[in-house]
């Protein structure tokens, strides 16, 4: 199911825009598997009026496949007013914690996703059922660490280029490994055709946009396979791995490489973040004027709340029912993927994460009118119970009648995240600030 989404001014569409990259093998590939080289060789409410910047294309956000929200960007995010004495405040701290908040949470994705590539290579050194076990622990250990990242999405951020590799859903599982009723199917089973990285990304959505080769949930479809349970998540057996039978080799160096590009493509946007040289992302934030860099913040957050989140991964499995559009569908954990992401959220209002204290988009609003700020305030933790109350596993909830608890728990929290954007987008007008959220239609 594709969702379509369109800005809300003009009819400007939003299409999703895939980046790939390549990444070089090592040799750790052919030692650790033993496979023949051939496998790693070439593995408006301000002032009296207010403008609206033309949409023009900036970096090209989000980037996941299946329609997700993504594509292009305002020119700017200012918006004038006739009075000479609109949107005078200083907003300097807000911005160094914004980037401390992004170089913070990069920094640690980055390395609990490094400790994910160590466990997956330790299954992979001795796979059976215990260290099939830790691997998928990892992975659900890890992904938290990234979901509050995705507040930081959707503008011309360093994210852009590589979430396509790192996020990309929702998925055809055939193309990467064998299916039901289908045990040939995918990159792995092509005997004739070499596992590489190089491969590997090239064919991210290349013929498809569902034909997602990479990133988390490439890596989470071969720890647990497909889920064909309303109860429980996929169980694939750790005999897939076991070295020896083409296939077997195959999914091996496949598992290691993906694992591995997913820590080297969340380290690189880690890196950017880090970066302070004169053309380097954060100097280029640091030198537009504030409103710009708080147009970006409230933009990240509002499209995550009222698009990406309420629609691409709440409503459009609701109104389908189908276990297909869960998000994280293999591991059954999409309960924690919605928790998480509102968490992203809420530290980018408040600046508060990883136990630090910062200047937040919250003091800030209330500096200028404390109604709004105590309105997003309350809006944000009706949504938590909301989300916090959302059944697991929720291809459960899925599959339940559409008047069971579950199902009006989902669409309470699809009207709480419709209610928190739009706060968001009252408090960037309080900021002449423009927030863009597509709508579903």
């Amino acid at each position: 199911m594709k969702t379509k989404l369109w800005l809300g001014v003009g009819s400007a569409v939003l299409a999703g825009s895939v980046l790939n990259t390549t990444i070089p093998t090592n040799d750790f590939a052919s030692a650790l598997f033993g496979v023949s080289s051939a496998y790693a060789q070439d593995s408006g409410e301000a002032g009296e009026s207010a403008t609206v910047a033309p949409v023009a294309a900036a970096g090209g956000e989000g980037g996941e496949a299946g329609g997700e929200a993504g594509g292009s960007a305002p020119a700017s995010y200012l918006l004038s007013s006739t009075d000479a004495n609109a949107f005078k405040f200083d907003a300097k701290a807000q911005v160094d914690a914004y980037i401390d908040l992004a170089r913070v949470a990069y920094k640690s994705s980055g390395d609990i996703a490094e400790d994910l590539e160590h466990t997956i290579d330790a299954f992979l050194d001795k796979p059976d059922e215990t260290t099939l076990a830790a691997a998928r622990a990892a992975w659900v250990k890890a992904r938290p660490s990234y979901l509050v990242t995705e507040a930081f999405r959707f503008y011309d951020g360093p994210i852009e280029s590589v979430e396509g590799q790192i996020n990309a859903w929702p998925m055809n599982e055939a193309a990467i490994d064998y299916v039901k009723d289908n045990p040939k199917a995918g990159i792995i089973n092509a005997d004739s055709d070499p596992i590489t990285i190089e491969a590997i990304v090239k064919a991210n959505g290349a013929d498809d946009e569902a034909n997602v080769t990479t990133g988390w949930h490439a890596v989470e479809f071969l720890l647990w396979g497909q889920d064909f349970s309303a109860d429980g998540p996929g169980a694939r057996p750790a005999s897939d791995y076991v070295a020896g039978t083409p296939a077997n080799d195959r999914r091996r160096l496949y598992l290691h490489l993906v694992a591995e590009q997913l820590e080297q493509d969340i380290k690189s946007v880690a890196a950017a973040w880090v970066d302070e040289s004169p053309n380097g992302y954060v100097a280029k934030l640091k030198a537009l004027p504030e409103r710009e860099v708080l147009g970006r913040m409230l933009n990240g957050m509002g499209i995550l709340a009222g698009s990406e989140f309420m629609s691409a991964r709440l409503a459009v499995a609701l109104d389908s029912g189908d276990q297909e559009d869960e998000h994280s569908c293999f591991s059954d954990t999409t309960h924690q993927d919605f928790v998480y992401d509102l968490q992203g959220i809420k530290n980018v209002w408040t600046g508060d994460a990883d136990g630090k204290t910062r200047a937040g988009l919250d003091e800030l609003v209330k500096s200028i009118d404390p109604a709004t700020a105590a309105e997003v305030d309350a809006l944000l933790a009706d949504t938590e119970i909301k989300v916090a109350a959302l059944g697991n596993p929720w291809d459960k909830v899925l599959a339940s009648p559409e008047t069971s608890p579950g199902r009006q728990a989902g669409e309470a929290a699809v009207a709480a995240l419709q209610a928190l954007s739009d706060g968001l987008t009252k408090a960037g007008s309080k900021l002449g600030v423009l927030v863009l959220v597509p709508a579903a239609g």
